[in-house]
């Protein structure tokens, strides 16, 4: 079977609640707007929003023998995506997220680690991804996701003809060594501006561009937030500005733009092309509360 894209990576559940601009002082509770669940992550959330695009999706991640992982996975098959290489694990609970939205949209977040953490490349799993036209890796940093097999694996995937595309979760400093290892098997490296600090420092986008693609990826894009994006491939910079929105929640906005950015070649849109689609995907997310905020279901 041929599907459209495979997920790997980071899930948890989203426990979101708007607007929260102050804690309330203790017994004395505050109404609110809105309090929302929704699976999410670098995997689960990128594999929501891909599905809702009318994409055929899997996700490879795990959950745990607990409540949480009974929501994720019954949120994530509402949707359509095939749960058959989420993992139950009982050593640990499933990550999961309170997120407090303000008002302006952005998010603090209260995490707790858990069994995704564990997610790992079995032979199974690798078999579903290299039978897929697209496989996104969100799991750069998981200790089974960063051993030389799962690298051999990714690259594997690729020489099948997989367009493999990657986004991070939370990097710190010496995460660059792992992605000069994992670039080369990268077709598309898209981080946030935020993460690219963490990595490289306070540089030009332009020298960062060139500083991912020299490390082996074939194409390059950073998101920027309200700044839109910038992306780097076949030997020119393309800048696509971000839509004009009033955001009720960011939480998601960058897996959302890489299932849109995915979504867009899938069509056999050009690579800016595709960064426009992804655009618009996240401005549709952002404009409402969860992974999928207010992004219209589309028939494949």
């Amino acid at each position: 079977m041929v599907r459209d894209l495979t997920c790997v990576g980071l899930t948890t559940l989203d426990i979101l609640v708007r607007p929260v601009d102050a804690l309330p002082d203790v017994q004395r509770p505050m109404l609110v707007e809105e309090i929302a669940l929704a699976p999410a992550g670098t995997a689960s959330g990128t594999a929501m929003v891909a599905a809702t695009l009318g994409l055929d999706t899997a996700v490879i991640s795990a959950v745990g023998q607990d409540v949480n992982g009974d929501i994720v996975l019954q949120l994530l098959k509402q949707a359509g995506v095939d749960c058959e290489q989420v993992a139950r694990l009982g050593e640990l609970p499933t990550s999961t997220s309170v997120l407090t939205i303000r008002s302006d949209g952005e998010r603090p977040v209260f995490h707790m680690l858990g069994a995704s953490i564990l997610t790992g490349l079995i032979p199974a799993a690798v078999e579903m991804a290299r039978s897929s036209r697209f496989f996104h890796f969100g799991g750069v940093g998981f200790p089974n996701l960063s051993s030389p097999e799962a690298l051999a694996a990714v690259a594997d995937i690729r020489a099948g003809g997989t367009y493999v595309t990657c986004d991070l979760i939370a990097p710190q400093p010496q995460t660059i060594e792992t992605l000069r290892a994992l670039l080369p098997h990268v077709d598309c490296f898209m981080p946030s501006e935020a993460e690219v600090r963490v990595l490289l420092g306070d540089v030009p986008a332009a020298e960062a561009l060139t500083a991912f693609t020299g490390m082996g990826a074939t194409s390059c894009i950073i998101k920027r937030g309200g700044a839109g994006s910038i992306g780097w491939s076949d030997g020119d910079i393309r800048e696509v500005p971000a839509k004009s929105i009033t955001p009720v929640d960011t939480t998601s906005c960058g897996d959302s733009y890489c299932a849109g950015f995915i979504s867009g070649l899938s069509q056999g849109l050009s690579f800016r092309d595709a960064m426009t689609i992804a655009t618009d995907t996240a401005a549709d997310v952002a404009s409402g509360l969860g992974t999928i905020g207010k992004l219209k279901r589309r028939v494949a």
